[in-house]
């Protein structure tokens, strides 16, 4: 199975053929989601990785089943973006958000466009910062730049252009972290900021603090959970499958964070399962904020 930096790396790059969607969609009856959040609970595709490629109707299929009406893109799973919109229409699932590579949205920006929208995604977030020698404050900087230019393009196509956190951001720099540096100097009108809670907290922040410092810019989270005891250190940007366990079961804090996220007025939240269990750890992740009141 590919590791997500591999993913990232390979696919998120690429680019995907599109054609005209077809009409239709099945209506499909399962109970929906309901919590005490300020916005939907969706999932993130990439949690099932294993499956989508081999059976994409029956993986979409059960995310619905699970309650889900919303999800995240991460690539298209070796189909066109017509025929991905086709099966999660028939799903009865809505992509509102989908992940895209710096590299692709550097090169063919105007295709990142065009196929988020036949997606029906309002929201493209880019989730890794190339860096093969080291994570730096140039690159912080750097990426800034792109990131400002990448947001006013999307603005301008009626599209929202995010970032995601993965841990290698945290450590210190002159601004106080090189995450603090990338997020002075890009665009605050037009950068929001997904803050992925597990990455975050094993990179060396503190979530619930990240994401206050940051209201307003904050607008989706990734919700995962680190399993209890396993080491945290500043600029870790990963870990095996087994640390990752259902949310509210491991070391973070997860009252904090989502309290910190609907005062911060996020908008969307969507459950990552990285383990080597996805359809096992899905449904307790889903009980635990179900029951999460404010």
């Amino acid at each position: 199975m590919p590791s997500r930096r591999d993913f990232l790396t390979r696919v998120a790059a690429g680019a995907g053929a599109l054609a005209v969607r077809p009409a239709g969609a099945a209506s499909l009856d399962a109970p929906e989601i309901k919590t005490a959040l300020n916005g939907p609970v969706g999932l993130q595709l990439w949690s099932l990785r294993a499956s989508l490629p081999k059976d994409l109707d029956g993986s979409l299929a059960k995310v619905r089943a699970m309650g889900f009406r919303e999800v995240e893109g991460a690539g298209l799973w070796g189909r066109t973006a017509n025929e991905l919109r086709a099966s999660l229409d028939t799903a009865g699932l809505r992509c509102t958000s989908a992940h895209m590579g710096l590299e692709r949205l550097r090169d063919d920006l105007s295709g990142a466009f065009a196929e988020a929208k036949v997606l029906g995604a309002t929201l493209f977030v880019c989730p890794w910062i190339p860096h093969e020698k080291g994570f730096t404050r140039d690159s912080a900087l750097k990426a800034a730049e792109a990131f400002s230019g990448f947001g006013k393009a999307a603005h301008e196509a009626g599209l929202r252009f995010g970032y995601h956190c993965h841990g290698y951001e945290f450590v210190p720099s002159t601004e106080g972290t090189l995450f603090d540096t990338l997020a002075g100097a890009a665009d605050p009108a037009r950068v929001e900021f997904q803050i992925d809670v597990f990455h975050a907290y094993l990179g060396g922040a503190d979530p619930a603090r990240l994401i206050e410092k940051y209201k307003g810019r904050v607008t989706t989270l990734h919700l995962k959970d680190l399993k209890k005891g396993f080491p945290v250190k500043a600029g870790t940007d990963g870990a095996p499958a087994d640390a990752d366990v259902p949310v509210g079961t491991g070391q973070i804090d997860y009252p904090a964070v989502l309290r910190a996220a609907v005062k911060a007025g996020t908008s969307a939240y969507y459950v990552e399962d990285e383990s080597a269990d996805p359809l096992g750890h899905i449904p307790q992740s889903l009980a635990y904020l179900q029951a999460f009141a404010l």
